[in-house]
């Protein structure tokens, strides 16, 4: 007799952690359009109405991964954060942590910056994403208090710097600039952000 075909087991040990790296895989390799919490039931081993017990349709799915991703990127921030540093080696390092971060999840990082624009973002999502670039805020205000930058908004100052930084993390991604010669060339980046272009 031929044995029965078995049903998909209903449980997982973490089932949403590993529909949030199925759903990440298929994101890097396939992008946003591909990602369905049937196809993931499927890649995961777990029956279809599994996945609904955690996401209830691919937008909370797509959020979760855009909070997991910018839990993550807080998470490098903080660690290459060195707030007694002067300025211009602390700012290294964060930009640093940033663009390493962008380079090795391109996908996840269009991702996460979609959905921190959207109207209908949720308050934990809306905080993670406030929080990375919080990090680069606390450097400028701290850097003002030390007489080490420009006064004015820390926030104003922040984008300014920041547009620098993901500008060059974006041409590391896009393949308009190697990714090993955008970090090779960080520091130097960095000087010409902090004391400008003029000749001194």
């Amino acid at each position: 007799m031929a044995p029965m075909p078995q049903s998909r087991p209903y449980h997982h040990g973490d089932l949403r952690s590993a529909l949030l790296a199925s759903a990440e895989r298929t994101l890097r390799e396939k992008g946003t359009a591909a990602l369905s919490l049937r196809e993931l039931a499927r890649d995961t081993g777990v029956s279809h109405a599994a996945p609904g017990r955690h996401f209830k349709d691919k937008q909370a799915l797509l959020d979760a991964l855009a909070l997991n991703g910018f839990e993550r990127l807080n998470q490098a921030l903080a660690s290459a954060d060195l707030p007694e540093a002067a300025l211009e080696p602390r700012l290294a390092g964060l930009a640093r942590a940033y663009v390493a971060f962008a380079v090795d999840n391109p996908e996840l990082l269009e991702l996460m910056y979609s959905r921190k624009h959207e109207p209908d973002i949720g308050t934990e999502l809306a905080a993670a994403a406030e929080l990375s670039l919080g990090s680069f805020v606390l450097l400028v205000a701290d850097a003002q208090r030390r007489g080490e930058i420009v006064r004015g908004d820390p926030e104003a100052v922040t984008l300014a710097a920041a547009a620098g930084i993901h500008g060059l993390a974006a041409l590391a991604t896009n393949g308009t600039l190697q990714p090993e010669a955008v970090l090779a060339g960080l520091e130097q980046h960095i000087h010409l952000l902090l004391y400008g272009l003029k000749p001194r």
